[in-house]
């Protein structure tokens, strides 16, 4: 059913830590924030975020004991709700950024129609690691597999770990984890790293840091939580069981940013530029924040200062062109 008839202050794409804390912002500014947060059988998009995808967040202020992901996610909701933000389960399908009011429409995209029309568009449809594409990935994620070591590294005291990957972020999550782990192996199809030469000097000094070369990564093993990888040698065919008690997946990060291709500006590996200082995108009243622009810190926190500069500065936006 479409609302295009209605022209909202803001719409927010995306419901993470980022896309929710710009709501409760907005909707405390009296905004009326329409939040359209995904679809829960979305790898991409899904509501709440990767954070439901995580048990136990300990490093989130204000939670000295901890608090699951899907929790923190959904006290998030409340609050934004309880100021006035208005949810849509439910994925966008095409936008038109070219000129004001923005058109946007879920479902169809081919409907003559856009659903909404938005004077401002806060983005923050957020990233997703690049995974293996293993069968038990799916079950075993947050119970022993991560893909981010300063989020889990805490969990793995003197544990048996791998990282895999041969990048700058492999190495950072390898180095990182030597603080908490007995050991940790790095899992690498090549026999020699893609990192740069000063993240392989460093690792390759460590010696909590060992390297299993040639070798991709058939199955990772465990009931309920990761006991065991299996790895084959790509130059031998052989496969071998190693008793990791934890996998953390470093091949790299995707944001989710085909959605506005062609209208927004983005970086070469796809995270949509802002302006410094700013989350301004380079098309005037659509800002962009959290992990769809961050490819560096890519924690909850961060996500949050930066949905809440986002709505700060969609709501300056907005008095600014008298549209608020």
């Amino acid at each position: 059913m479409s609302d295009s008839s209605q022209i909202r202050h803001v719409v927010i794409i995306g419901s993470g830590p980022a896309g929710l804390t710009a709501a409760i912002y907005t909707a405390r500014a009296n905004l009326e924030p329409l939040v359209i947060e995904g679809e829960p059988s979305s790898t991409s998009d899904q509501p709440g975020g990767q954070l439901m995808l995580t048990t136990e967040v300990e490093n989130f202020p204000g939670f000295p004991e901890g608090i699951t992901g899907p929790e923190l996610m959904s006290n998030f909701r409340a609050q934004a709700e309880r100021f006035g933000a208005e949810f849509l389960t439910s994925k966008v399908t095409r936008v038109e950024l070219g000129a004001h009011p923005f058109r946007i429409w879920v479902g169809n995209p081919d409907s003559p129609e856009p659903s909404y029309l938005a004077n401002t568009l806060i983005v923050s449809t957020g990233a997703q690691s690049v995974m293996l594409g293993l069968e038990d990935e799916g079950r075993l994620i947050g119970h022993g597999l991560s893909t981010c070591a300063t989020c889990d590294g805490f969990f793995f005291r003197e544990h048996q770990i791998c990282v895999v990957g041969g990048g700058d972020s492999a190495m950072e999550e390898a180095l990182f984890l030597t603080r908490f782990a007995a050991k940790v192996t790095v899992i690498h199809r090549r026999d020699e790293l893609r990192a740069s030469k000063i993240m392989q000097e460093r690792a390759f000094a460590n010696d909590k840091i060992d390297f299993l070369w040639d070798s991709v990564v058939t199955g990772i093993n465990g009931d309920t939580s990761v006991e065991s990888v299996t790895v084959r040698n790509v130059k031998t065919g052989e496969e071998t069981t190693h008793p990791f008690t934890g996998v953390f997946i470093a091949i790299g990060h995707r944001p989710n940013t085909e959605l506005f291709q062609g209208q927004l500006e983005m970086t070469d590996a796809g995270y949509i530029l802002t302006a410094a200082g700013s989350t301004a995108t380079n098309v005037d009243g659509v800002f962009a924040c959290g992990d769809v622009q961050d490819d560096t810190y890519r924690q909850a926190v961060t996500a949050a200062g930066s949905g809440c500069a986002a709505a700060i500065d969609a709501e300056r936006w907005l008095e600014a062109n008298e549209a608020g």
